[in-house]
């Protein structure tokens, strides 16, 4: 029995035969390794939120579908989150006096009239300042947050906003910061990219928070900051505004004014909970009315192209009318550019510029009361005035060409500083904010929407300083607030002489 278990037993010189019991165990260690690493990656990013709206919530008051993750998607926000900003020197923040000292030019022009508004959508917050509790209030109701440190730009997001408003929003930010390197200060602002203003003047009167938005109202206080269409609006193929601009005036120029045709004209979406739209589509008479309302489907307008909806092709009618939306529209802006005598159906919101705008000067109010009726005054006191109708909409164009980008630029820059300098904190990075760049950012961006962006791209610092901002003058505020309300009066005076006379 021991004789023949020796003999099965190797002798200790002879040859092993080759164990892979430790490769096995290696490779097993590598592959779960790999597998808890990729999970984790997967986990990392699924928590990650981005420009693009990558797990991001809908917010609440406006429904659309969520971004949806696969392998390309993980791989994008890795890359565009994480590897897509290069290493940039800290800027130190430059002081407008020393600038001539470094060799910039001192070339300082007066900024216009409408900058003094910004003075008055500070004046909520004059007295006590801008705390962190202020911030924590307007965070209930922001999208994101938008963090500036050293002339970095770090971004703190929490709804996805519709379509790419937040994206080209962003990027003007960056523009702005490339544009005027190292002089923009360290600040830290809400923001909310939904159309209608939420910080109501009398509810939140004892303690407002500072909300930025695209537009507000006399009602409101929050605080209006230019719109992202100014650097292209992707989804209704609008490019940035310099050239949409310069196209439209040309387009405006292929007739004169006696050859234009002597209706209204307005073409857009009626279908956006717009009691005031679907109020004007039943206008749409050209013999009754003096005007020529059409209805713009989006959907049916992409699959064509986008050719029957080229702002500069829409410039052949000598007058041209602007009805808000589910608040206000960025369509004034190019309505105006036309040179045609723009109508504006009683606003109730307002954007940055739109404040600038005097009745009969650069336009003519129309009374959303008997909506059809007052547009047929208005067409008929043009016709029967041309030279007068001509110069109103001259001068609205002449005010969308003073609203170049570079006055854009500089709107944004004052406003910053000024509410910069209301803070009682220093600013500081959130936890849960990311850095972003140009780079990271056109990393997100879809091919049309990177085209548009790249386009409206400040290439190399401007050499001039900005404009030099206005002081506060509430006086005058006021009275172009009342020489407003006066023009609107001598209207509706005229229409309501026109109508007594036309019943006897």
């Amino acid at each position: 029995m021991g004789l023949r278990l020796r003999l099965r037993l190797p002798h200790k010189n002879s040859p092993r035969s080759p164990s892979y019991l430790l490769i096995c165990v290696l490779a097993l260690s590598f592959f779960s390794f790999t597998a808890v690493i990729l999970h984790k990656v997967d986990d990392f990013v699924a928590q990650t939120k981005t420009l693009a709206g990558h797990n991001l919530e809908p917010t609440p008051w406006h429904i659309f579908p969520r971004k949806s993750f696969n392998e390309a998607t993980t791989y994008r926000i890795l890359q565009c989150s994480y590897f897509s900003c290069p290493f940039k020197a800290v800027v130190e923040p430059k002081s407008l006096l020393s600038e001539s000292r470094s060799g910039r030019r001192t070339q300082q022009p007066q900024c216009p009239d409408v900058f003094r508004w910004i003075h008055r959508d500070l004046e909520p917050w004059a007295k006590t300042g801008v705390t962190k509790e202020h911030l924590k209030r307007a965070k209930e109701n922001a999208a994101f947050r938008v963090v500036i440190l050293s002339g970095k730009l770090y971004v703190d997001l929490y709804y996805a906003c519709v379509q790419s408003r937040m994206m080209f929003t962003i990027w003007g930010i960056l523009q702005l910061l490339n544009k005027y390197p190292g002089m923009v200060p360290d600040v830290d602002m809400m923001f909310d990219c939904m159309d209608k203003p939420i910080i109501n003047r009398t509810e939140h009167q004892s303690f407002p928070a500072p909300l930025f938005r695209y537009c507000t109202n006399e009602a409101h206080l929050d605080i209006p900051f230019p719109d992202w269409s100014f650097w292209g609006w992707s989804e209704t193929n609008l490019r940035p505004w310099e050239e949409e601009f310069r196209d439209i005036k040309q387009g405006s120029r292929r007739s004169s004014w006696d050859n234009k045709q002597p209706r209204a004209y307005w073409k857009g979406n009626p279908d956006v909970v717009s009691p005031i739209r679907m109020e004007l589509m039943k206008c749409n008479h050209s013999r009754l009315w003096g005007a020529q309302i059409m209805r713009q489907n989006w959907e049916e307008e992409a699959k064509g192209g986008f050719e029957q909806s080229k702002l500069s092709n829409q410039c052949n009618h000598r007058y041209k009318i602007y009805a808000e939306g589910y608040a206000w529209s960025v369509s004034l802006k190019y309505i105006l550019s036309c040179g045609s005598m723009t109508l504006i159906i009683s606003p109730e919101y307002e954007d940055f510029f739109s404040r600038g705008l005097l009745p009969k000067e650069n336009y003519w109010p129309v009374s959303p009361t008997d909506l059809c009726r007052s547009i047929k005054h208005a067409v008929d006191w043009g016709n029967t005035n041309p030279s007068d109708a001509e110069r109103i909409g001259k001068t609205g164009q002449s005010y969308m060409e003073s609203i170049s980008m570079d006055r854009i630029y500089d709107y944004m820059f004052h406003l910053i500083t000024e509410y910069s300098k209301l803070q009682k904190f220093k600013p500081e990075k959130p936890s849960s904010a990311k850095e972003v760049c140009a780079g990271s950012l056109l990393c997100f961006a879809e091919q049309k929407e990177r085209e548009l962006l790249e386009r409206s791209r400040v290439v190399v610092p401007s050499l001039d300083r900005p404009c030099k901002l206005p002081d506060a003058d509430r006086n005058r505020l006021e009275r172009l607030i009342q020489q407003k309300k006066k023009a609107i009066e001598d209207v509706r005076y005229m229409e309501t002489t026109r109508t007594e006379k036309g019943s006897r």
